[in-house]
């Protein structure tokens, strides 16, 4: 699975797709979830377990002066690119499913905007 991701994201950059800057930050502890520039991730406040069968991770990012319509459209737009499935969404939650795991991004806060992300291996 990984290597699927790896390619996939190596002929994202090759192509332009992502710039040099967006290719560079990530979610810690989520290799392929991309962090816009304008986000930072409150690494205190992650949390990660599982194995090689079933995984739970979840990180918090913030931002300041940013709605969180801005988040959910750059991730709209950049995580189908990268296997991700669009779901839809309930309020401020938006769902995603890729290859037996699901992807949640829920606005937390809103000033400043804080998000929570959480993916875990579907039951």
């Amino acid at each position: 699975m990984y290597k699927k991701i790896l390619y996939a994201f190596a002929a994202l950059l090759l192509s332009g797709i992502f710039s040099p800057a967006e290719a560079g930050k990530f979610v810690e502890g989520m290799e392929d979830m991309p962090l816009p520039d304008y986000m930072t991730q409150i690494t205190q406040d992650d949390v990660s377990f599982g194995n090689e069968e079933t995984r739970l991770i979840e990180a918090y990012v913030t931002a300041r002066k940013v709605k969180f319509e801005k988040v959910a459209a750059y991730y709209q737009e950049s995580l189908p690119q990268l296997g991700w499935v669009y779901q839809g969404n309930r309020g401020h939650n938006l769902l995603f499913d890729r290859d037996g795991e699901t992807l949640e991004i829920v606005r937390e806060a809103i000033s400043p905007l804080v998000v929570r992300i959480t993916l875990k291996t579907k039951p």
